[in-house]
């Protein structure tokens, strides 16, 4: 609308213009006219009551008073000259008869002669003004040309420009108040148009898979924005019949996830409570004299997996929690060697800065984070001829370090962001949950586990975690 009222203005200011200027062109052109027959009827009037010959040579005695009173009663100046363009006389004072040439240029002469008309209008500007010139032969009673009759024309355009302008000032304060009532209109009839979308964006905005969300109900709304909300109000109770099947399918998923991790976390302990027994059935010796601490060391070690294995069955009926979180002091160097007592495997090493680290951490989620780690690497191990895994423990300022190193086929690059993924595995067998829940356990105390691997040549994880900080409670 607004767009419309600047153009419509525009374009009846610039018609306005045009159509004055044509009109002023056409006016002088028939005020010259006029004016020229008038002048031609009294220089004929003249001629026929003259007493002398009508002659070339005779138009300054014939001329000699009556140009003058014929130029003030007609308010038209005008001159005379002879057909060769020679000035003969004059209705303008003597200083303006000598500031105007006094010899007719040749290209009027020509014009004018080849003019079928027998008339010949020159236009020049003078001064800032626009000037007209008309030039037409005198002739005598015989029709014979005796002179060159020249009226000279000024267009005085000031009044017409001062009316032309206040016109325009008024066409302008008009456009000026109806663009002022356009940009009202557009406004209100904008928002008007406007707030049903406002309406239903908001709306939009407001939706959300976890909750009911409320219908759109506008009344008196135009066709186009009452199909929006129509198909709005569609889409809403197609959310909801899909976040039902959604809700109902992320619960199978968990159970199953769920039940994935436990039996993970089960089989894990499970591995070497075996090979301990079998090594203590193929070792076993009644008349060893140190036969009752083996038989201790292998009892503890199977009642720390047996522990193990009961902290995850007793979570199993609360998902949120398995396994539950303890914060028990503790010696991590202690902690992580009793971690890897089960492991049988001769290249195993252990190395510890320190003697005794304390910490405060969970004792059983610090060996399943040692557990998995070397478990892990151990299954990495397979193909090579001289496997070494060496395990480390040390301190960096208040936080405790624990690194698992190996030599064996390394991880690819595109793998290594997607290891701590879920069910993501590069082995043929096992879910790939280990290392996501080692990650998940360092993450809820705060830690942060790292890996850096060379294809063919080892990988290394780093645990790191505060020595004293509760865990996240989320």
């Amino acid at each position: 609308m607004i767009l419309l009222v600047l153009i419509a203005s525009v374009l009846i200011s610039g018609v306005t213009i045009y159509q004055y200027r044509e009109t002023l062109k056409n006016y002088h052109a028939h005020r010259l006219e006029r004016k020229e027959e008038q002048v031609k009827q009294s220089v004929r009037y003249t001629l026929q009551k003259t007493t002398y010959a009508q002659t070339t040579e005779n138009l300054h005695l014939i001329f000699k008073d009556e140009i003058y009173q014929i130029a003030d009663v007609l308010n038209a100046p005008f001159n005379i000259y002879d057909l060769d363009g020679q000035l003969i006389k004059s209705s303008r004072p003597r200083f303006e008869i000598d500031a105007q040439s006094n010899c007719l240029d040749a290209e009027v002469l020509n014009n004018l002669a080849m003019s079928v008309t027998r008339r010949y209008l020159e236009k020049n500007s003078a001064a800032g003004d626009k000037y007209q010139a008309s030039y037409t032969y005198i002739n005598d009673n015989k029709f014979k040309p005796i002179g060159i009759l020249n009226l000279p024309y000024y267009e005085n355009n000031a009044l017409n420009d001062t009316e032309l302008r206040e016109s325009l000032t008024g066409l302008m304060w008009v456009y000026f108040l109806m663009l002022l009532i356009a940009i009202g209109l557009a406004y209100f009839i904008t928002k008007y148009i406007t707030r049903s979308l406002h309406t239903v964006s908001d709306m939009m905005v407001k939706t959300d898979l976890t909750k009911r969300n409320k219908k759109i109900i506008i009344e008196e709304s135009d066709t186009e924005i009452g199909k929006l909300v129509t198909a709005y109000n569609e889409m809403i109770d197609e959310l909801e019949v899909s976040a039902v099947k959604l809700a109902r399918s992320e619960r199978e998923q968990a159970w199953r996830e769920m039940a994935k991790q436990v039996a993970h976390e089960i089989k894990n302990p499970l591995t070497p409570m075996r090979l301990s027994v079998q090594s203590f059935q193929s070792r076993f010796d009644p008349n060893d004299p140190d036969i009752r601490k083996k038989v201790d060391e292998y009892s503890n070690t199977l009642i720390q997996q047996i522990d193990t294995m009961s902290s995850i069955a007793s979570a199993f009926s609360n998902f949120a929690k398995m396994p539950a979180q303890k914060n028990e002091t503790l010696d991590v160097v202690k902690i992580v060697r009793l971690a890897l007592d089960i492991f049988n495997e001769p290249y195993i090493h252990f190395v510890s800065d320190e003697e005794e680290i304390i910490a405060k951490w969970d004792k059983t989620q610090l060996i399943r984070v040692v557990t998995n780690l070397v478990k892990n690497a151990t299954q990495a191990m397979r193909d090579q001829s001289a496997p070494r895994i060496l395990v480390t423990v040390a301190t960096e300022g208040d936080k405790v370090k624990i690194s698992v190193a190996d030599n064996g086929m390394g991880i690819a690059d595109e793998f290594t962001d997607k290891i701590f993924e879920p069910k993501f595995t590069t082995k043929s067998s096992g879910m790939g949950l280990g290392l996501g829940m080692v990650k998940n356990i360092v993450e809820t105390y705060n830690g942060t586990i790292n890996v850096t691997s060379q294809l063919g040549k080892g990988t290394v994880f780093t645990v790191i975690f505060p020595k004293s900080q509760s865990p996240n409670k989320e």
